[in-house]
């Protein structure tokens, strides 16, 4: 599962109602940092168009105040150089939020030592916890308060740990709390608020590691799904059925666009794709 799928397919759902003639002479464009590395994370901030971050997977978080124009790196001071999730605060975009160690298992994987902050627009940083975690998939904050934030924790890449799950700070990161814990091998790998309300919150959980012996695909076992939360978190539902695959999920990832909630799913039997 690719972030850049789902963000493609965000996208495309936004337009679906738009005249397709308007983007007939809309043209692809290299914005990036030519030997940026691949990139697992990427974020912009509500109302502002030129302004946008992303993570490579070991090249730090680099910044842009022009649309893509121009970037420039903000994190090289840190020690840490593999990103898995970035988020700006939507109600305050001097509040940016990084999660360290990509979640994309593959052949090479660096991990992360966890949750870093900053409130000056990514000039400086400060560690705030969730060292444990290695590797994290994606960060939500709250559109109306900044420091209430959500991290999709998938652990470590090689073995079962416990700090892994979703997790929440309702203080900034000051303190964390795991608010939907499926075990030791059972890490969260996406999350996505309800457009409508925020404390509704749909999380993908996925039981999967790399092997020691070099197996390029990871071992993947049970307890993988998706689940809900009404309630900010405090209590949590798996969803099944209705046409969800009953059993063999893999990695998955999940996105909202109005009433329609929509998972990419990769299952057993022939039952990978996109389900709504």
């Amino acid at each position: 599962m690719r972030l850049s799928s789902l963000l493609l397919l965000s996208s495309t759902l936004s337009l679906h109602a738009a005249d397709p003639a308007l983007f007939d002479k809309l043209e692809w464009r290299l914005v990036g940092p030519f030997r940026g590395g691949r990139v697992a994370a990427v974020a912009g901030a509500p109302g502002d168009l030129a302004l946008g971050y992303f993570g490579s997977v070991g090249g730090g978080v680099w910044k842009t105040e022009d649309a893509g124009t121009t970037w420039a790196p903000v994190f090289d001071q840190q020690h840490i150089s593999s990103i898995g999730a970035i988020a700006v605060a939507p109600s305050d975009h001097n509040v940016v939020y990084v999660g360290t160690g990509e979640a994309d298992i593959r052949s090479q994987i660096g991990f992360g030592d966890g949750m870093y902050k900053s409130t000056d627009a990514g000039r400086t940083w400060k560690h705030i916890g969730l060292r444990d975690s290695r590797q994290i998939a994606k960060v939500l904050v709250d559109p109306k308060n900044p420091n209430l934030v959500y991290v999709a924790a998938l652990g470590h890449a090689y073995g079962p740990n416990n700090e892994r799950g979703v997790f929440r700070s309702k203080d900034g990161g000051a303190t964390w709390q795991r608010v939907l814990d499926r075990g030791p091998e059972v890490g969260a790998v996406d999350m996505t608020f309800d457009p409508a309300n925020s404390q509704v919150i749909y999380a993908t959980v996925w039981n999967g590691k790399r092997p020691q012996w070099s197996q390029y695909a990871p071992l993947e076992g049970p307890g993988s799904g998706l689940w809900k939360t009404t309630d900010g978190g405090d209590h949590w539902t798996q969803i099944t059925g209705n046409g969800l695959p009953a059993s063999g999920w893999h990695r998955s990832g999940v996105v909202t666009s109005g009433n329609r909630v929509y998972v990419l799913l990769e299952a057993d039997n022939a039952c990978s794709g996109l389900y709504s």
